[in-house]
């Protein structure tokens, strides 16, 4: 925010209606301004470039490019853009998206009018906003970072890290393609993950790829 004018928000959200309904909830403060309308990611991206508004406020699950990737780019371009989030979701793996992607907040849809917008004034002076359900999730998983891994199942992982097939890791290790899919379900049911490369980045960052001796993928 400069100059003490007022907050200048870009609002992307798939969903017409809903968009516009947060749209003019932000247009009823008199110290916000809604300068965009963003249909998707891709969308959203380009407009935040051209209009350079103080706060990205952006639905999470969008076509063509999500919340979590328009937030990537637009810091990309802007390393000092500040991105709100605003879904319905609250999973662990939608929230880990979006705040390893850099998203200064993360709010829920059902959260009251005036959090959302005390939210969007926070965000553009550089403060963090989270839902309380979030902030508790996020919490619980610097306590508890999640069940291991068994050795077979961070094998495999492994091998998804370094880009091999299943049926290559299959190879690798003795087993089967179909015991090999197995063991990559356990894993995102563990990490609350829905694909293989979270599920490399979230055990990365969980340190449970280690090597060990002797193992046939260290």
């Amino acid at each position: 925010m400069t100059g003490g004018g007022p907050v200048r928000v870009l609002v992307a959200d798939d969903h017409p209606v809903v968009r516009a309904g947060i749209v003019g909830l932000l247009a009823g403060e008199a110290d916000v301004e809604v300068v965009g309308e963003a249909g998707d990611g891709e969308e959203a991206v380009a407009l935040h470039e051209r209009l350079r508004p103080d706060v990205l406020l952006t639905d999470l699950r969008m076509p063509r490019l999500d919340g979590a990737g328009a937030t990537e780019r637009v810091l990309a371009l802007d390393p000092a853009a500040a991105v709100l989030v605003l879904t319905t979701y609250d999973t662990d793996a939608d929230i880990l998206r979006a705040v390893e992607a850099g998203a200064r907040g993360y709010l829920l849809k059902d959260s009251p009018a005036d959090v959302l917008v005390e939210g969007v004034r926070a965000a553009a002076r550089g403060e963090t906003v989270l839902a309380p359900s979030v902030a508790a999730r996020l919490v619980q998983r610097v306590r508890a970072p999640g069940p291991a891994l068994t050795a077979r199942e961070a094998d495999v992982l492994r091998g998804v890290a370094q880009g091999w097939s299943n049926a290559e890791i299959g190879r690798h290790l003795h087993i089967g393609e179909a015991t090999v899919k197995t063991h990559l379900l356990r894993v995102f049911t563990k990490l609350d993950v829905d694909d293989r490369t979270r599920a490399v980045l979230v055990a990365q960052e969980r340190g449970l790829l280690g090597g060990r001796s002797g193992d046939p993928l260290s």
